[in-house]
């Protein structure tokens, strides 16, 4: 009797599901209509839990992409927001109809039909389109193949090196993985290779432009086993032209402006205060603006922050150079004086030359003149006989012995020398000299701070 009960029971709860079932079947279609003859035949005894070839291999499912949009690349968080249009084909033998052409059924019947469960690797958030509705697309071919296409927007991170920012370049890729079916199960592949993906000729990025992209197949291991895996790369190259406006030209030319002082007399100090002042407190503001658009990480030295920090040195170095000649200044109060007294001197060197050269060419025209008008002296043969040496016969003093030299002395007075010419090196004769020298010797290290870097940055 509890048998029989029990099978009723059975036979009963049997019967709901399959009613609840075909009402829900028949809640997607409108008052008065019914679904056609194939797609009832199709849906009679179809299990949408079980996956097509249950138990005769791996269903193979093709991915394709279509790129509508990459929003955002965002360094701060490294990742990129990008809108696509993802297919997936996969045959279901449980689908073969008769005819020669598709089924395209609305996006909502998907709920009746196994679908891959492919989700995106480094996905931080995603969305599906749902206005005006879901933005899903189903197509069923007579041979059983099924066509599921889905317009996604998706947050996917991206690993980015900044050490060359901003003239880097970033390889993103997006990957493609079964949540739960492993490679026994399922098996993914690109429909057309490279060219499954689309759009990113035509795609136009405010920093950024597509130099690069590629696909290729691999398998993702995890404790659980291993799953079938897609990747898309794509290299992004980014627009140096923006940040040598921004950032580049301002700066260089604060270099520039630091080097005015150069040519400001070193008496006015007010005047070359300001402008070292003014030029290192503008360059930091540039160096802080500069960072705020970057990640906060001390890992990275940019190529930008090598920049900024050549150029805050340039300016820095101007504003220290004046600090020393204005105190070799008051360590000789009369370099002015001593500038115009090297300037006199050489005048009156010059005025000395012509007076002498004046007087010499007098001399010899007037012992010309006495010549003409003296006889003639006869020849003379009197030998002259310079002073008489001291005689012979006396006897020379005895010079003292020679005592052996001290080896400490000698040591000492080495030192001596050698720290007295060290003086003379840095000493300075005329404080002013030191501007006539910074300006040279500043914008020639900075042409060539220049070179190296750019060359370093472009080429290696």
């Amino acid at each position: 009797m509890a048998l029989s009960v029990s099978g009723g029971t059975l036979f009963t709860i049997l019967l709901i599901s399959r009613l609840l079932e075909n009402s829900l079947l028949n809640a997607e279609v409108k008052e008065g209509e019914i679904l056609p003859p194939t797609i009832q035949r199709l849906m009679k005894g179809y299990n949408k839990y079980l996956r097509p070839f249950f138990d005769n291999g791996p269903v193979t499912v093709g991915m394709s992409l279509d790129i509508a949009s990459i929003d955002t690349i965002s360094e701060i968080n490294m990742d990129y927001t990008a809108t696509i249009f993802l297919r997936q084909r996969w045959t279901d033998e449980r689908l073969v109809f008769e005819g020669n052409k598709s089924l395209s059924l609305d996006g909502r019947l998907v709920e009746l039909l196994w679908v891959p469960d492919t989700f995106i690797v480094d996905s931080k958030k995603s969305f599906l389109h749902d206005i005006t509705v879901e933005n899903r697309l189903i197509r069923i071919f007579p041979n059983g193949t099924v066509l599921y296409a889905l317009r996604i927007t998706t947050t996917v991170a991206c690993n980015m090196d900044l050490t060359k920012y901003p003239m880097d370049k970033q390889t993103c890729t997006l990957q493609l993985e079964s949540w739960g079916y492993n490679i026994n199960d399922v098996m993914f592949y690109w429909t057309r290779g490279n060219e499954s993906v689309s759009g990113l000729d035509t795609l136009r990025l405010a920093q950024y432009t597509v130099e690069d992209h590629y696909t290729s197949v691999s398998e993702a291991i995890y404790e659980t086993g291993h799953y079938p895996k897609l990747v898309f790369h794509f290299e992004l190259k980014r627009s140096i032209l923006y940040f040598i406006l921004e950032t580049y030209v301002p700066s260089s030319l604060l270099v520039v402006l630091s080097w005015v002082s150069f040519w400001i007399s070193q008496s006015s100090v007010p005047a070359r205060i300001c402008i070292g002042v003014t030029t290192v407190l503008t360059m930091t503001t540039l160096m802080m603006g500069a960072r705020t658009s970057l990640p906060n990480a001390n890992c990275f030295i940019k190529a930008i922050d090598v920049y900024l920090g050549i150029c805050f040195s340039f300016i820095f170095g101007a504003l220290i150079e004046y600090a020393v000649a204005h105190f070799c200044t008051l360590t000789h109060p009369n370099s002015n004086m001593l500038m115009y007294g090297h300037q006199m001197h050489d005048f009156e060197e010059e005025m000395n030359g012509i007076v002498t050269t004046i007087s010499s060419n007098s001399n010899r025209a007037k012992r010309r003149k006495e010549t003409a008008a003296a006889p003639p002296a006869p020849a003379s043969t009197e030998v002259t006989v310079g002073p008489a040496s001291p005689s012979g016969s006396e006897p020379k003093p005895e010079a003292p012995p020679e005592e052996p030299p001290n080896r400490c002395l000698t040591i000492l007075a080495l030192l001596r020398k050698i720290l007295h010419r060290t003086a003379n090196c840095c000493h300075v004769e005329n404080p002013h000299y030191i501007d006539n020298y910074s300006r040279v010797t500043f914008p020639i290290s900075f042409v060539m701070v220049n070179l190296l870097y750019w060359t370093y940055y472009l080429y290696f």
